[in-house]
């Protein structure tokens, strides 16, 4: 009997060791996004905003729809493709954010996902559904939606309760946070591609 006792006794100092265990993770996961990432990604959603603004301020419908070469996009396109773009990688946020804490840590790092807005050595083909189709041919227009949703994002990055680290991407190697941060780099990367099609010698300028 005092060996029986010897055990329950044991259990249920290990039942009251997992259960503080599990209080503290959920307290963990509940505290939230961190002030640090928070600020970082505003940061980040604001200054590739207003960077777009900028870069498309007063250009006309020949700068706008240049080419560069015959297979290459036209700002116009480029504006186009982050308005079917975006709206995608936020639905895939917000699915993401639906599932579970994770048990793991992402595999990409928050210093790969701001080199991706850089770097532009490494060029991919953009998937089917984000190619644009020349469906928004003005580009007010399409600016306004970038803008609106871009505001959609920036809310919910400045106001969630809940921590997009503790989700794991839902068919990805990195967590919410850094898909959110991606969303933001990734418009930077075909910012620096209008850049370089300004930059082009054949690119029209304004008389």
């Amino acid at each position: 009997m005092r060996g029986r006792s010897h055990i329950m006794a044991s259990m249920r100092k290990l039942i009251g060791a997992v259960t503080v265990l599990l209080v503290f993770s959920s307290s963990s996961w509940a505290q939230g996004l961190k002030e640090g990432d928070r600020q970082r990604l505003l940061a980040h959603l604001d200054m590739t905003e207003a960077w777009l603004v900028s870069e498309l301020d007063a250009l006309s419908a020949d700068q706008l729809s240049f080419h560069m070469t015959p297979e290459s996009w036209s700002i116009l396109e480029v504006v186009e493709h982050l308005v079917i773009a975006e709206p995608q990688y936020w639905q895939q946020a917000l699915n993401s954010m639906k599932q579970p804490p994770a048990d793991k840590k992402p595999e990409a790092t928050d210093a790969g996902i701001l080199w991706y807005g850089i770097d532009r050595t490494n060029r991919q083909k953009t998937g089917e559904a984000r190619v644009p189709k020349g469906k928004l041919p003005d580009i007010r227009s399409s600016l306004a939606e970038f803008r609106k949703l871009r505001k959609t994002i920036r809310e919910y990055a400045a106001t969630t309760t809940e921590d997009p680290r503790s989700r794991m991407l839902l068919e990805g190697n990195m967590d919410v946070y850094q898909w959110l941060l991606m969303i933001s780099t990734h418009s930077q990367r075909h910012i620096l591609q209008i850049r370089e099609i300004k930059a082009n010698a054949s690119y029209p300028r304004l008389r």
